[in-house]
């Protein structure tokens, strides 16, 4: 199985610093559902691992994060693209739960409901706590220069040897005909 985990805002859709607390303000990013669904049409399982503190902080509840949701599937399935399930954390940051990302519970959770050892996980993202989650799961880091990743790219707590990439369609063009764009 090829599993490809993606994070949600900053990945698939634009980030925003109060929240995604609508359908109407979930707007994705260009070209990420058209990569979506090249990638499903090559046989890759797609799932999602999204921090979603505005639950944890009351500002929205999972009620409304499902209509988003809702939102998202019917989006990537209008271009052929199919998500094989969303994995999402609840909690505030000051939680101290293990499946908020940068800790590697959603990764962990993700292998084993889908029966493939981390190691053989992608996980594309757009922040560091994306790619700590990952790597200390022991699956393999991709950076992408959407939402916050222009600015994690440039940190100097970036993993060595991170792939990184314009966004989710140069991720796919790797994964799927190994072109590069440096």
């Amino acid at each position: 199985m090829k599993l490809l985990i993606l994070d949600r805002d900053g990945v698939i859709n634009e980030d925003r610093p109060d929240f995604i607390k609508s359908p109407e303000e979930w707007l994705p990013i260009a070209g990420s559902l058209n990569a979506i669904g090249e990638l499903t049409r090559a046989g890759w399982t797609l799932v999602v691992a999204t921090n979603q503190s505005c639950i944890g902080r009351g500002i929205i509840d999972v009620a409304m994060l499902n209509r988003i949701h809702a939102k998202m599937h019917k989006a990537i399935h209008h271009v052929g693209g199919h998500i094989d399930a969303v994995f999402f954390c609840p909690h505030a940051p000051d939680m101290g739960c293990a499946c908020r990302k940068p800790a590697p519970g959603l990764v962990l959770d993700i292998a084993k409901r889908f029966r493939v050892e981390p190691k053989d996980c992608y996980m594309v993202g757009d922040s560091l706590r994306d790619l700590a989650a990952v790597n200390s799961a022991g699956g393999r880091a991709l950076l992408v220069r959407t939402g916050n990743g222009a600015k994690a790219e440039l940190s100097a707590d970036l993993p060595a040897g991170t792939p990184v990439f314009d966004d989710l369609a140069a991720v796919a063009d790797y994964l799927l005909y190994g072109i590069r764009e440096e």
